[in-house]
């Protein structure tokens, strides 16, 4: 969940951890903190807050030219200046940053206190420092391969000794580790982002996989010491993808791309010949499809909900029975694996640990699981049986909003692939077909239109609890609406089916709580309504999101974002847009940080 940068080579060390930490910002953490190797000793120099308060405490022309860095997320030990990384060893002669969890840290540090080592922080990660130290006997690379071999956990490390001056030692086990090479410059880093202004080839290290640079030189090598031979990789971004690119922040440039981002998810996929869908990366050939009786999709957070979309196309338009499951209950309930059930794992980062664990358990037990990922080498990307890109480019928010419409458009995909083998007619799939063609122009409408969003999202900003309320393929687009307000306004919201209301939410409904309807020309739209009136008939006030014209929900409703109107079926895009400019918009009216919303991180790489 935090992030690491290392550099060994020839330029001033701390200008480009400083730059790379900069750039891994969009993680979240609560301290910064960097160590340059400084002629025949290590100047580490560390501090509770943001990368600026580093700065402001890091002197100008620092010498040295290797380091590492650090962004930490509290996990052991409070945020202060003391449990920033990077950490070092009561001798003083090692020093690393850690991601990642150990979860036998405890007995670790109580044999080190016995033995006489003394500690400064009260972080996990500490104690690997001191296992290393008690471990070197002139090779650091061993000393950390023997320490791995002691440590129960997920960890990536980056770490360095005083006695061999100029390099870097890097292990990775469940958190994710790249090397970044140069020219006569090599990198470390847990995220392509912070690398990227100044090199694009880099090799991704998998889990119990080692490696020692230099500013000329690196070495793959696997917990047994065995050297393994990597492929170098080539990253697919630019660099003014990861720039705000002229907007105010990373979140409003994400919602604004996003008619860009499901054009790259659906464009080359569809067919319109067969009003069908071609996804390759399946790996599975056409009868394997066909012979699918079941789908389960496992995710957290926002792909959670994009799981839920899809699972309600796979079901209702390809027939075929689908459910949507937390990723962190998957792996603790001994899930039941039937030979013909396929399973997605889906997560933007693709290194979520919940999503990655749950993979590996139902794999185990003999799944074929698909990863839906966005970033390219990822480890469920790698590690999946094969699977489906987003191509929804690096979304730095936080918050999801790109990612979740690039998730459900593979979803949508999917969907049209397995309904034409099956049952679906060719004019009903190209129906579909079209629908999906016209949204990327539909949704430029709608963020047209902000401005009447932004004008709601100022009324409404002082009300501290909502309701976001929906039905069918939108019950799941209205738990996504009050998960985004939740998360950067930090205001409460609930997401509910509309039906549900009136078993036991009603309770709730005075004239302090919004509800936000979702209503869409549907067969459910008139259900909807009514759950609207029972609304007002208890003085609550409501927000609806409806289909331009639709008067009976006008004067209904306190306030309307009218959406263009379109075939039902792709509605959820449509639906979603107003709700992450509602929350976008209400975030600013209470000066929150719409990036780097408090306690939240991006790549959540702990369970």
């Amino acid at each position: 969940m935090c992030g690491i940068v290392g550099y060994c080579g020839v330029a001033p060390a701390s200008k480009i951890l400083l730059e790379g930490l900069k750039r891994l910002e969009y993680r979240g953490y609560d301290s910064a903190g960097i160590c340059v190797e400084e002629k025949s000793d290590f100047k580490v120099i560390k501090r509770k807050g943001k990368i600026k308060d580093l700065k402001e405490i890091v002197p100008d022309g620092l010498p040295g030219s290797t380091g590492i860095g650090h962004t930490r997320w509290a996990t052991h030990g409070e945020v202060n200046d003391r449990n920033a990384h990077p950490h070092m060893d009561d001798t003083g002669k090692v020093v690393l940053v850690h991601n990642g969890i150990i979860e036998n840290y405890q007995g670790i540090k109580k044999r080190l206190l016995d033995e006489g080592h003394t500690f400064q922080s009260d972080t996990d990660s500490e104690i690997i420092a001191h296992l290393i130290a008690s471990l070197y006997q002139g090779d650091l690379e061993e000393a950390v391969r023997q320490t791995a071999f002691l440590l129960k956990g997920t960890y990536g490390i980056a770490v360095m000794h005083k006695d061999e001056p100029g390099t870097i030692v890097g292990i990775r086990n469940g958190s994710p580790l790249v090397l970044g090479i140069g020219e006569h410059e090599m990198f470390l880093a847990s995220d392509v982002t912070a690398i990227l202004s100044h090199t694009k080839q880099v090799i991704y290290l998998e889990d119990k996989e080692l490696v020692k640079v230099t500013a000329d030189s690196y070495k793959t090598s696997d917990f047994n010491s065995n050297e393994i031979r990597k492929t170098i990789e080539n990253i697919g971004w630019e660099l003014e993808q990861i720039e705000k690119g002229g907007f105010e922040s990373f979140m409003e440039k994400e919602i604004y791309e996003q008619p860009e981002s499901i054009l790259r998810a659906i464009q080359g996929r569809i067919d319109r010949d067969g009003a069908t869908a071609h996804l390759g990366g399946l790996n599975m050939t056409p009868r394997q499809l066909l012979n699918i009786k079941r789908i389960s999709i496992v995710a957290a957070g926002t792909s959670y909900y994009a799981g839920m979309v899809g699972a309600f196309l796979l079901e209702s338009i390809a027939r075929i029975p689908a459910t949507t499951e937390l990723a962190s209950e998957v792996r603790y309930k001994n899930p039941v694996v039937e030979p013909d059930t396929l399973y997605f794992a889906v997560s933007q980062s693709g290194e979520t640990a919940d999503t990655l664990y749950a993979m590996r358990e139902l794999q185990r037990k003999g799944a074929r699981v698909l990863g839906i990922c966005n970033v390219v080498g990822s480890t469920i990307a790698r590690e999946s049986d094969g699977g489906v890109y987003i191509h929804s480019g690096p979304e730095i928010a936080v918050a999801s909003t790109k990612a979740f419409t690039s998730q459900i458009s593979v979803f949508y995909l999917l969907t049209l692939l397995l309904a034409r083998m099956r049952h679906l007619s060719f004019e009903e799939g190209l129906r579909i077909v079209d629908a999906l063609e016209k949204v990327p122009e539909m949704i430029k409408t709608i963020l047209a239109s902000s401005k009447h969003i932004r004008e709601l999202a100022r009324k409404y900003s002082r009300y501290t609890n909502f309701l976001f309320l929906g039905r069918g393929l939108n019950y799941s687009v209205a738990m996504e609406g009050a998960l985004k307000l939740k998360e950067i306004s930090y205001i409460h919201a609930e997401g509910y089916s509309a039906a549900e209301i009136k078993h036991g939410p009603i309770a709730l409904i005075n004239e302090e709580t919004p509800s936000l309807f979702l209503v869409p020309n549907d067969k459910l739209r008139d259900k909807v309504i009514n759950n609207m009136k029972e609304v007002k008939a208890r003085a609550g006030k409501v927000i609806a999101v409806a289909i331009e014209g639709d008067q009976e929900v006008e004067a209904i409703a306190d306030d309307v974002i009218w959406i263009p109107s379109s075939n039902p079926v792709v509605y959820p895009y449509l639906m979603v847009i107003p709700l992450q400019l509602f929350a976008f918009y209400t975030a600013l009216e209470l000066d929150r940080n719409v990036d780097q919303p408090r306690n939240l991180a991006k790549s959540v790489t702990v369970e």
